[in-house]
């Protein structure tokens, strides 16, 4: 994988507090983060932030990325609106360009049938079993879950989506990233120590 990229998708009702993990230290580690929205026009999220997407969907390419990062929105549950975000996360996998996705983004990709053969997790199991996904022997009750280049978390764990895009990505070593986890999952100082080190 040669792109440095991050692609985050952006759009109405979108959960601010979800991907700040990742994408901080992502970017405090040689990556660029930017936005894709439905179009270019702005969002505004959950929180009431205004934002500007970098690029419109339809311009983003799996080739040009690094991932894909999908947060929770209100419109997942109400409507087909973010699908297409869902059918590029597809086009990522399937060219084997990682995709994160966490809260109700995980219910997106159930709909489009990505979650079928996959281990993954989300908020509850039975959140999942209403989109009709036929993906329910492969729920796991964790914080997070990587296979087959998805990453899954449910709305509680942005620190734990963080740690396996970390992971995924390689963005520290085996001993680092349990550091970083223990640090702000944990509130263990003695791990900055290792992180700093």
């Amino acid at each position: 994988m040669t792109s440095k990229t991050v692609h985050l998708a952006v759009y109405d009702t979108f959960a601010d507090w979800e991907t700040g993990y990742t994408t901080a230290h992502l970017t405090q580690n040689g990556y660029t983060v930017r936005t894709v929205g439905l179009t270019t026009q702005p969002v505004t999220t959950m929180g009431g932030v205004r934002i500007q997407p970098d690029l419109a969907l339809d311009e983003l390419r799996p080739e040009d990325s690094a991932l894909l990062v999908l947060t929770g929105a209100g419109l997942w549950d109400t409507g087909d609106e973010l699908a297409p975000f869902a059918r590029t996360a597809r086009a990522f996998l399937d060219t084997e360009v990682p995709v994160a996705a966490i809260c109700g983004a995980t219910a997106g990709l159930a709909r489009e049938g990505l979650l079928d053969d996959r281990a993954h997790t989300s908020a509850v199991s039975y959140y999942l079993e209403g989109t009709g996904y036929a993906g329910g022997a492969r729920y796991v009750e964790a914080d997070a879950v990587t296979d087959g280049g998805l990453v899954t978390a449910g709305p509680t764990e942005p620190v734990a989506l963080a740690r396996e895009v970390f992971g995924l990505l390689g963005v520290y070593d085996a001993k680092k990233l349990d550091a970083w986890y223990r640090l702000f999952h944990d509130s263990d100082a003695s791990a900055y120590e290792v992180l700093a080190g």
